[in-house]
């Protein structure tokens, strides 16, 4: 289909078929022109000028994991010596610390390690939130809600319904990389396949608990999966109205196995190939799914403004322990400060408005008093307080809840 007439199809407001959705992401020089600029006025009818933003705290409590996904830098397999799990009482203080720094979320997501199950999911879901029950729960990917049901031999509405119970507020909508299985397969073998996926956020949002969605772009895929996948999304937000945003995630290479050991794969999207996802991710959901989040610590400060201008409307979140990313060789920082986003969004000449998880404007937080290192990834990978190793006991600094954690020696 030529571009034009997908684009005057989505300007009529007709609902997007996949022909369209892939020539507006095929889309270059002018014709990227145009559907940015398309993108940015269909934003300002949706949502307006306001650019929103949460105060929230990452806490990726362990790198251990039994699966080895190409995409990832983030994760080290049982035996590595690198791998770290933090206990109980340090998740909750982490939590703790964020709340006294004005944080509204916490994000709780790690790796697959063999001693995580559906008690363990739960019990840290009931201790994070008596002790902090202000905050805002956002927990466990589609993948390690699949990967607790299994290992626990228990079924998944069950076990979200649990969580749910103990304390669980939202669900990250990761996992999902790119929604087409013959892709997938390249990624990581054994990885949640597409029906998983829905499965598990259909029955996420049938609990009455909301997600975000997400879309790993930039490596082996192709403008017609991309399109499978925005499409699938619709599909699925028409059906349950669960997501509360979507957040395209641009591949970072840099240390990523999948880019050393498999050839033709992308070094990332191109800074075209992100313009015409963001804006035809506004054109093709912003109906349905009207908040287009940017991943500051992914693209940096100079594409974050481009991408405000090509139909996003949202900074994500100040995360504070930045670690996936981080791992992977984005250069970014790990922790941006509300009045850091705040004058991101004036460069554009948008204002800023700080938002809690689900989308509803909050008080201000004052950062003066915050650090400007909270630990990072790296430091945890290397320390000797929170080591994982897969056989013998903890030393008591570093005791878990699970018996096979303990430090190096």
């Amino acid at each position: 289909m030529r571009f034009a007439e997908a684009l005057a199809q989505l300007e009529a407001r007709e609902e997007p078929s996949l022909e369209v959705a892939q020539a507006l992401l095929e889309a270059r020089g002018d014709d990227l022109e145009r559907l940015v600029s398309s993108a940015d006025r269909r934003r300002w009818e949706q949502v307006g000028d306001e650019v929103t933003f949460v105060v929230n705290r990452n806490i990726n409590f362990t790198n251990v994991c039994t699966k080895r996904c190409h995409f990832c830098a983030f994760s080290d397999h049982v035996q590595s010596g690198r791998g770290y799990l933090l206990p109980r009482t340090e998740i909750v203080r982490r939590a703790r610390e964020a709340e006294a720094m004005g944080a509204t979320e916490i994000c709780i997501q790690a790796g697959l390690a063999p001693e995580l199950d559906a008690d363990e999911y739960l019990a840290i879901t009931a201790a994070v939130k008596e002790a902090v029950p202000s905050l805002h729960l956002h927990a466990w990917s589609p993948e390690e809600l699949k990967h607790g049901a299994r290992r626990s031999q228990r079924s998944l509405r069950s076990l979200v319904k649990q969580l749910k119970d103990a304390g669980l507020d939202s669900v990250p909508g990761t996992s999902a990389e790119i929604l087409v299985d013959i892709v997938r397969k390249k990624l990581a073998v054994g990885r949640i396949t597409t029906e998983q996926w829905i499965e598990v956020i259909e029955t996420v949002h049938s609990l009455g608990i909301r997600t975000t969605a997400t879309m790993m772009f930039g490596h082996i895929e192709s403008a017609r999966e991309q399109a499978i996948h925005l499409l699938t999304l619709r599909s699925i937000q028409a059906r349950t109205g669960g997501f509360t945003e979507f957040v395209p995630l641009a591949f970072v290479h840099e240390e990523a196995p999948l880019f050393a050991d498999q050839p033709g794969v992308r070094p990332g999207p191109s800074d075209a190939e992100r313009l015409a996802v963001y804006a035809t991710s506004r054109l093709v959901l912003g109906d349905l799914i009207p908040n287009l989040q940017v991943s500051w610590v992914k693209e940096g400060d100079q594409r974050t403004k481009k991408l405000l201008e090509a139909g996003a409307n949202d900074l994500g979140g100040t995360l504070i322990n930045e670690s996936i990313s981080t791992a992977a060789g984005a250069p970014f920082g790990q922790l941006k400060t509300p009045e850091e986003l705040i004058g991101l969004a004036a460069s554009v000449g948008r204002q800023a408005v700080q938002r809690d998880t689900l989308y509803r404007p909050t008080e201000a937080t004052d950062s003066s008093s915050w650090r400007a290192d909270y630990g990072d990834f790296f430091t945890l990978r290397s320390s000797d307080a929170f080591a994982y190793r897969p056989a013998g006991k903890a030393s008591q600094s570093a005791r878990v809840s699970t018996s096979q954690a303990k430090p190096r020696r």
